[in-house]
């Protein structure tokens, strides 16, 4: 079966860094594009940031464009998402995202188009 499986995740002061991964795990699988979403408690699961995995086109939600970077390592076959200048509303379970198939029917920025998830790291802020 195929995983995701995210690290990195802790307790971090406000404006503080901290540094995700995400590596599969499993069965191996061919990766079109990876995702972070995030998902505070009480609330539904929002899209972070997005990567290709071919030609590393890069997407970011406006809320933290210019603090998050997200990268990939073919090689490694992971993918980080580095994260600076962390506010408390950055707090929230990360999850990793994997469209494995490429199809495209919805935009990257939507949860539907990943078919591969992890288990989720716990990012916690605090003020």
């Amino acid at each position: 079966q195929a995983q995701l499986v995210e690290s990195g995740g802790g307790l971090v002061q406000t404006e503080g860094s901290l540094r995700l991964s995400c590596a599969p795990s499993g069965r191996a699988f061919g990766t079109y594009a990876l995702a972070w979403f995030r998902q505070g408690s009480g609330e539904e699961r929002e899209f972070v940031a997005a990567i290709t995995w071919r030609a590393g086109t890069k997407d970011y939600a406006d809320s933290v464009k210019g603090r998050f970077t997200i990268s990939r390592d073919p090689a490694k076959n992971t993918v980080t998402l580095q994260m600076n200048n962390l506010k408390p509303e950055d707090a929230a379970v990360y999850y990793c995202a994997a469209d494995t198939h490429g199809w495209r029917q919805y935009s990257l920025r939507d949860v539907r188009s990943y078919d591969v998830w992890g288990q989720g790291t716990q990012v916690t802020v605090s003020s």
